[in-house]
């Protein structure tokens, strides 16, 4: 037997092990590249490729409570303490986009797709076309600010496409993000960029099967620890600790506080509507999250135009103010613009404008407030033709399409698009193009204007100095005249472009007003008062109306996601001070796919395990449950046909479970630590794999009765595991949670006690495989 054992092979090859310079509380494999992604306790994510080299290392400043990748594998995202799900770049690290989805700390995502092709309603499979590429050329960017480097800019880098490869969701299958935070909210997203729903468990009240009657349960002080989306989008099963109060209609009593069942439940929510409309609401995806990038690309080129263009004023009245003082000095009662309109009209050149002009101003600094203010001026047009034009436009065509979708009203009217806000909000777009033509035509002639004065200013220098001025170019006097009485000191340009709390209205005369209002009404709208409206006035007011027209769908998704079912698991010491070990996989159940055909198109049977407290029941300790079948088909749940199965497995003495993950096939993955040695980081521990279905599962009665926990109907067939029977690898160290495991790529990361990461193999030919250690 010894000379057998020394012999065997030992399974999971031990690619390397290497320490970590902090200890590591989340990791996640990529699903399509060998990449591992980890947060280390000091809220640092690190990307480390198969081999343990470091592609990147971001600091988000913020304490990191969730991760997970994106289908593909090309993005991660990143839930925060504050509420904030940050998505990443996988290429490096960078920041693609941030939504501010929750109030409290993201404690877990889920990011799934559809696996299945979208099909219209003849069955043929459908792509949906962007048409937006035939009539305009690639989206803008933002402008950079200037002054800024490349990184510095907060949305989006002009040199990389990262970005608009996430925006880009003609390129994805439908995909749905899930995050839960601690108090109870689940917030849904399409491409996880576009908000399409939000719920809060506490306001479910799901039907509760008692012996001798029906009654409905709610429950309370409820925190989500895991949430997971099937892949057919159809059902979300959410693990989370509160209190189970029988009778929600009643449970606003304060009376009922403190009467109920509080542990670990679990609930499966009815998503159904994500995989019924998926064409549609891939679709307004689609449009909305490429809207909100161009709304975007409005909102900083706004903000770089005024801040350019302030910057450039300011440099003018600094040189330009000390004219006023002169005038004061030499006891004159005039203004600036009487004394330069008495220069311009051939008097005698009074003694505080020739020392400005000669001393104060001199022909250098001219030229140095003309090369700023028109240099500003050509910097703005610029801004306006390659970034905020194309923008509006853009946005203009995509909610005309959205448009001629929302008349669609068999289709879309059940997902929330509005056909009255979606053409306010259109025709919003439309005030913004057209004043942004009229801006364009106000800029071109106060920079003419501008550029007139200077060329006169000059050639004033010139003549008081006596200097030949016949290379200088020309002049308007005319235009001179009307720069001094109406632009010296007033600003139409930055007029146009602030924002402003008191409500700012331009001048219009009534001729050009009483054109606009025929031209406005001929074209069947009503906002005849836009050329009144400052251009961030008009911004503002179209970004409020896309608001408000995508509010529709958030809102009507959000109603038609219900809870079907509850299952209450074991008893919870309160406050909980352990996170509980859990795991939750979904696999093709293909015997059964026809029975399912009327709802989706494939059949799914998920399987929910986790590490029971040992202080949860008195007989029953140092166990793993395993649920399966909680989902599958709740209409054979109605008709009485019990679907609900589940397991205790016991953990051998000498061991207690550190962490556990689903893997592929049905398949269990357990890491086990030795519980002889009384120091954590000493001893040793087990990683191993048990086949799921292997195990004698029982069914478990749907109705229940006051304080009736289903794991506690188990305690008289517990099953024991069999380790000498699976496949067992001893690990030299301690370890602890997290068990990072990739069920595409058949490997496994261990982390260990002292700050170590072992990384194991767990597809092998164990013919091949020989114990190197």
């Amino acid at each position: 037997m010894e000379t057998d054992e020394e012999q065997r092979v030992v399974p999971f090859q031990l690619q390397f092990d290497k320490p970590v310079a902090s200890q590591i509380k989340i990791a996640e494999w990529n699903p399509e590249k060998d990449l591992l992604a980890m947060v280390t306790e000091d809220s640092k994510i690190l990307l480390h490729r198969f081999n343990w080299q470091r592609l990147w290392t971001i600091v988000p400043g913020r304490c990191i409570t969730s991760l997970c990748w994106r289908p593909d594998g090309k993005a991660i995202a990143v839930g925060l303490e504050d509420g904030t799900v940050s998505l990443h770049d996988v290429e490096n690290g960078k920041l693609l986009r941030s939504l501010k989805s929750h109030n409290v700390a993201v404690v877990c995502l889920n990011w799934e797709e559809d696996e299945q092709q979208i099909r219209d309603d003849c069955g043929n499979i459908s792509t949906y076309e962007d048409r937006t590429s035939r009539f305009f050329p690639p989206a803008p960017r933002a402008p950079r600010r200037p002054g800024l480097v490349s990184g510095d800019s907060s949305f989006m880098d002009d040199n990389e496409d990262s970005f608009q490869e996430l925006s880009s969701s003609s390129q994805q299958r439908f995909n749905i993000l899930c995050s839960g935070d601690r108090d109870g909210i689940i917030c849904f997203s399409i491409f996880g960029i576009f908000p399409i729903g939000k719920v809060n468990i506490h306001q479910f009240c799901v039907p509760l099967p008692l012996i001798d009657k029906q009654d409905e349960c709610q429950l309370i002080n409820a925190s989500i620890y895991k949430v997971a989306l099937s892949k057919d989008l159809c059902r979300l099963l959410v693990m989370c600790s509160g209190e189970l109060i029988q009778n929600c209609k009643e449970s606003e009593n304060s009376e009922m506080a403190g009467t109920g069942m509080d542990g670990l439940h679990c609930l499966v929510l009815d998503t159904s509507i994500f995989w019924k409309r998926k064409n549609e609401l891939y679709q307004v995806a689609q449009q909305a999250s490429n809207i909100e990038e161009l709304t975007e690309v409005i909102r900083a080129s706004l903000s770089v135009m005024s801040k350019q263009w302030s910057d450039a004023m300011h440099t003018f009245h600094d040189k330009f103010d000390s004219l006023s003082n002169l005038i004061v000095v030499h006891g004159h009662d005039s203004s600036p613009q009487e004394e330069l309109l008495s220069l311009l009209g051939g008097a005698r050149t009074s003694p505080p404008v020739h020392q400005f002009l000669v001393n104060s101003l001199s022909e250098a600094g001219v030229k140095r407030v003309s090369k700023g203010v028109c240099g500003a001026g050509k910097e703005l047009q610029l801004i306006v033709l390659n970034h905020l034009q194309p923008a509006a436009e853009i946005i203009g065509f995509r909610m005309g399409e959205l448009r001629g979708l929302s008349r669609w009203r068999a289709r879309y009217h059940g997902i929330g698009l509005d056909e009255t806000l979606i053409s306010n909000a259109a025709e919003k777009v439309g005030m913004i193009i057209v004043q942004v033509e009229w801006f364009m035509r106000l800029l071109s002639s106060v920079v003419q204007q501008f550029s007139n004065f200077f060329n006169w200013l000059l050639r004033c220098i010139r003549l008081l100095m006596s200097e030949p001025s016949d290379q200088l170019l020309p002049h308007n006097s005319e235009l001179v005249i009307i720069f001094l009485k109406f632009l010296y000191d007033q600003d139409p340009v930055r007029q146009l472009l602030e924002a402003s709390e008191a409500e700012q209205s331009i001048e219009i005369d009534l001729e050009t007003m009483q054109r606009v209002k025929e031209l406005v009404q001929f074209g069947g709208f009503s906002d005849t008062e836009f050329l009144q409206r400052t251009l961030a006035k008009n911004f503002h007011l179209m970004e409020s109306s896309f608001k408000e027209a995508f509010l529709m769908p958030f809102t009507s998704i959000s109603k038609k996601i219900i809870c079907k079912d509850l299952l209450p698991l074991f008893p919870l010491a309160s406050p909980v001070s352990v996170t509980v070990p859990m795991s939750i996989s979904y696999y093709e159940d293909a015997s059964q796919a026809l029975s399912y055909q009327q709802t989706c198109q494939r059949r799914f049977t998920e399987y929910i395990s986790f590490r029971i407290s040992d202080d949860s029941f008195s007989n029953i300790a140092n166990c793993i449950g395993i649920v399966r079948g909680f989902t599958r088909d709740l209409s054979s749940v109605e008709k009485g046909y019990a679907s609900l199965e589940a397991l205790l497995l016991y953990v051998p003495d000498g061991y207690h479970c550190a962490d556990l993950s689903l893997y592929k096939e049905s398949q269990m993955v357990l890491l086990l630590n030795e519980t002889t040695t009384t120091s954590e980081s000493s001893g040793g521990a087990c990683m191993m794999i048990v086949q799921l279905t292997d195990l004698p599962f029982v069914p478990i009665s749907r109705s229940t009765g006051t304080n009736d926990w289903k794991l506690h109907q188990l305690k008289d067939s517990v099953v024991y595991l069999q380790m000498e029977n699976e496949k067992v690898r001893s690990i030299p160290h301690s370890v602890v949670a997290p068990l990072a495991v990739s069920s595409s790529r058949g490997v496994a990361c261990v982390f260990g006690a002292r700050k170590r990461a072992l990384v194991y193999i767990l597809e092998e030919d164990e013919d091949e495989v020989s114990d190197v250690e």
